[in-house]
């Protein structure tokens, strides 16, 4: 018995590879993946960000080998584990059971090391090459270690760790946690992990990022959540259109592919004004010199027929010059994504715009909690899930009554609630949700006329998404123009609850910027652990077991 015989497959250290050149691949006729270059080494840890619909999954189905892509190719040299989003339960597998197959070679290596062992016992002649290979086997495997580590994932992923424990009786993120921990126990060359995080309590976000950071082998995650990205990739692969429309490619981990960004954006708006700015003047041009081309053959009175004649053909050929520059110089690059623009929100200068005192809300916020805002003021809600953060937000809005306590709100002061769920999506189309919703608040009274603000100036919907009716919108789509209906009545108190659910990378980034910079009191309840990186200076209130009092800076609560 060799490792050939054996059939295992064995890490390959500090040899592994895997490098995709050229992926390309279509999907409905639209081309899903075009021109991926990237090369994973046991020391780098990968990045992969882009909407919803870019093609990241596809892409770490493509480098597992899982799909073949249309064009291009993909190289693997080591072992490679694979955790997607969601893991179906069948044919009454226990936990034991996934342990097992994720641990199947460790369990072959320890076999045979045994079977060595006895055959060097029996003075069989075979015994010391089958047990020295089996024994390099077993310890490119780490094979005596491996159920203590996943033991150890189990329980700080918060997994179920009975392994008799059939996964068809396990959640969705019961199983995934399960999945995760018997990957981040074997020694597998390369994981590939899709939106890791979604299943993760705080605890375990940490423990996920420990381990990533701390292995050997390399990393290739698909995530949303910028905390992880901040804290482990070292390079970054952006899937979002571009001015060519190829992927790009960051170092410098999380901050390098956020400035990258950043850069080539401007860039790209730069050039597509500066074509378009080229387009407008050679179509004035041509329609000068078409303009002269007929006012030629009127001259003013006594002008000769032989006169007239001569200047044609150097008035035509003016025009056919200026059209052939025309169509030299068409707008060829796309227009740049949309780029938020926060509005100029209203200032109140010396007024306490809201004030909760003491407010509860019997089996939903039973601490008495007291709130002052004053324009400016910067407030971060956090607490574990049941606190009361969504409950005390809609108590601000109005939304809620308190059971305990009083809310005390400036007159005329505007308090705008971004709530964590979009309403149901019907049929009517994005934009006249949108208008509707401006002309109430015009009627009303609540904005003049000129306080308007049109979809279009936030940057939130291309004009071909807001023609299309809600329930053809996407989840983050919809939660767009939930943010604009929130900043489209100018409050003077936004209240955002959970506001990066379903956002993508760059829109969270320049919200986050928006709010920083605008004079309205923001109070913000998020789990986002970037985001409150992000917002570190605020004031903070943490809803527990103990009342907590929170006011404006510079004021006593």
């Amino acid at each position: 018995m060799t490792t050939r015989t054996l059939d295992l497959a064995l890490p390959a250290g500090e040899r592994a590879q895997l490098t995709a050149t050229g992926v390309h691949i279509v999907r409905g006729g639209r081309p899903v993946l075009s021109g991926v270059d990237m090369t994973v080494t046991p020391r780098s840890r990968w990045g992969i960000v882009g909407e919803n619909g870019r093609g990241k999954s596809t892409l770490l189905h493509i480098l597992a080998g899982v799909i073949e892509p249309d064009s291009g190719t993909v190289r693997r040299i080591g072992t490679l584990g694979v955790a997607e989003q969601e893991m179906r339960a069948a044919g009454g597998r226990t936990v034991g059971d996934l342990i097992d197959t994720e641990l199947a070679d460790v369990r072959a290596a320890l076999a045979a090391v045994d079977t060595g062992a006895a055959l060097l016992a029996d003075g069989d002649p075979r015994g010391a090459e089958e047990y020295a290979a089996a024994l390099d086997a077993a310890e490119a495997l780490d094979a005596w270690d491996a159920d203590r580590r996943v033991d150890l994932a189990l329980e700080n992923l918060d997994a179920v760790t009975d392994r008799s424990r059939p996964l068809a009786e396990l959640s969705v993120g019961q199983r995934y946690r399960v999945r995760l921990a018997c990957l981040l126990g074997a020694a597998h060359d390369f994981l590939l992990l899709d939106e890791p995080t979604n299943h993760l309590d705080a605890a375990g976000l940490d423990f996920l990022t420990d381990r990533l950071r701390g292995r050997s082998g390399g990393v290739v995650l698909v995530s949303h959540d910028r905390a992880l990205l901040a804290d482990v990739a070292t390079a970054m692969l952006d899937l979002d259109p571009s001015r060519d429309d190829r992927p790009r490619v960051y170092g410098g981990g999380f901050a390098g592919y956020q400035e990258g960004r950043r850069s080539e954006r401007e860039r790209w708006a730069a050039e597509y004004e500066q074509q378009q700015a080229e387009h407008a003047r050679l179509t004035q041009d041509l329609s000068e010199a078409q303009n002269r081309l007929v006012t030629g053959w009127r001259p003013d009175k006594g002008t000769g027929k032989h006169q007239r004649a001569t200047r044609a053909p150097g008035l035509v050929r003016s025009v056919h010059r200026r059209r052939d520059d025309l169509e030299a110089h068409a707008v060829t690059m796309p227009p740049p994504p949309l780029r938020f623009r926060m509005p100029e929100l209203p200032v109140r200068p010396g007024t306490t715009l809201l004030r909760a005192e003491g407010v509860t809300v019997a089996g939903r916020l039973d601490r008495p909690v007291t709130v002052a805002l004053d324009s400016g003021s910067r407030l971060v809600v956090t607490g574990a899930n049941g606190a009361g953060k969504s409950t005390l937000l809609a108590v601000l809005a109005g939304a809620v009554e308190p059971t305990g306590g009083g809310v005390r709100r400036a007159r005329a002061a505007r308090v705008r609630l971004l709530a964590q769920e979009s309403p149901p999506a019907g049929r009517r189309r994005a934009v006249d949700v949108f208008a509707d919703h401006m002309g109430r608040l015009v009627s009303a009274g609540v904005l003049r006329e000129g306080e308007a603000v049109p979809l279009t100036a936030l940057g939130l919907l291309p004009s071909r998404e807001a023609g299309k009716p809600l329930r053809d919108l996407s989840m983050g789509q919809q939660r767009r123009l939930d943010l604009a209906l929130a900043l489209a009545s100018r409050p003077h108190v936004l209240l955002l609850d959970e506001p990066t659910n379903h956002l993508s990378i760059a829109l969270v980034d320049e919200l986050t910027e928006g709010l920083g910079a605008t004079g309205a009191a923001v109070v913000l309840a998020t789990h986002d652990r970037q985001l409150q990186r992000d917002v570190a200076s605020w004031e903070r209130l943490t809803l527990d077991p103990v009342a907590s009092t929170a006011a404006p800076a510079g004021r006593a609560g």
